[in-house]
């Protein structure tokens, strides 16, 4: 086994996200991508895999999927990875925090992740690669994708990176987004590909279906 993986949901008043950590089993090195809340989740894991908290690699800036890095950065000294444009279009600081570009390898804690630059929800929102899973924020749900409105957000943008990850990830491979709005985490591609409408949008009707007003909600993707 490569690493132990624990998909994490977390609620925080209406906020409902997945936070991730991976163990590499043999030197108990851990990753947490998007950390938001629940500590006591992650401390637990930690402890029940005698792991140490090696990196944070954080899918774009915003609250709810940073809101852990000061807590953890304090007790626990990891190392933080987040997108240079990213950086630089939010302001976004920590203590020990690391830019990272599209296309970069991470090693850490004998794992190797694939950084993959994909805006449109943010300017630098980043998906991560690692062995049969890529991590995608609120770049990729199962059910659609990330909205497009807040600054930053460009739904023409979302739209290139939405192919990206079409013609790049093969069908075999697990999605886990920061979301999940009704099928968990760990759907693969192929069932993305056959049942995400917006797999299936030119740019025309992508960009206009993305932003169409009157929605019921912002995750309305139907």
């Amino acid at each position: 086994m490569l690493y132990k993986q624990y998909s994490l949901k977390m609620t925080y008043q209406f906020f409902i996200n997945y936070s991730y950590l991976i163990v590499e089993p043999n030197s108990r090195n851990a990753i947490v991508i998007d950390p938001a809340w629940e500590l006591e989740k992650i401390t637990k894991l930690l402890k029940k895999n005698n792991a140490k908290l090696r990196a944070i690699l954080l899918t774009h800036s915003h609250y709810d999927h940073t809101n852990l890095v000061p807590t953890l950065s304090e007790a626990m000294q990891p190392d933080v990875f987040l997108s240079q444009k990213e950086i630089n279009a939010s302001g976004f600081r920590c203590e020990r925090l690391h830019a990272i570009n599209d296309n970069d390898s991470l090693s850490l804690g004998g794992l190797s992740f694939r950084c993959l630059l994909t805006p449109g929800h943010t300017t630098g929102s980043m998906c991560f690669y690692l062995g049969n899973s890529l991590f995608t924020g609120d770049t990729l749900f199962t059910e659609g994708c990330g909205v497009c409105i807040r600054p930053g957000g460009s739904p023409e943008a979302m739209y290139s990176s939405i192919q990206r990850l079409k013609r790049e990830i093969k069908n075999d491979v697990c999605i886990f987004p920061g979301h999940s709005f009704g099928m968990p985490p760990g759907q693969t591609m192929e069932h993305l590909r056959k049942n995400n409408i917006y797999l299936q949008l030119n740019r025309e009707h992508f960009i206009k279906f993305r932003m169409r007003k009157n929605q019921l909600g912002l995750f309305d993707f139907q």
